[in-house]
């Protein structure tokens, strides 16, 4: 377990940036702690800073994972979000859209989410979106 390099924290924070954009900052200054990235084994963790002190004092060949990993660095070094990341993204996306009841089970089978699926959306979407169930508008 260590810190990301210069290299690693670019690659992240530019993946980041393509979900998330700007609010990349309320992802590691958040008001319940301190949250910082790790790289463990190819891949990158997100932690409370108390969790990763704790985890700092278990040997690198017996640490499995800690915190919730937001994905890996392959041997071409690039970054791949991981699926377990979506908790924490979700909340910051740019750009969202809700799915009708209807169009979940077409689009969960693969099919394309036609236009009449669609509940709700933000303005001016573009690539890397979130797909919500319309019923977890609040």
């Amino acid at each position: 377990m260590r810190p990301l390099t210069d290299e690693e924290t670019e690659k992240l924070f530019k993946k980041l940036a393509h979900y998330i954009g700007d609010n990349i900052r309320l992802l590691i200054d958040r008001e319940d702690g301190n949250y910082c990235f790790r790289y463990h084994k190819d891949r990158v963790y997100y932690c409370n800073e108390e969790l990763m002190k704790q985890a700092a004092t278990i040997s690198r060949k017996e640490l499995i994972s800690f915190g919730t990993c937001l994905g890996k660095f392959t041997k071409a070094q690039k970054f791949f979000l991981h699926i377990t990341a979506l908790d924490y993204l979700a909340p910051y996306a740019k750009w969202r859209v809700w799915l009708k009841p209807t169009a979940e089970q077409q689009f969960l089978y693969g099919n394309n989410v036609l236009k009449n699926g669609v509940g709700r959306m933000t303005e001016g979407t573009g690539n890397f979106i979130y797909l919500f169930k319309l019923s977890t508008i609040k």
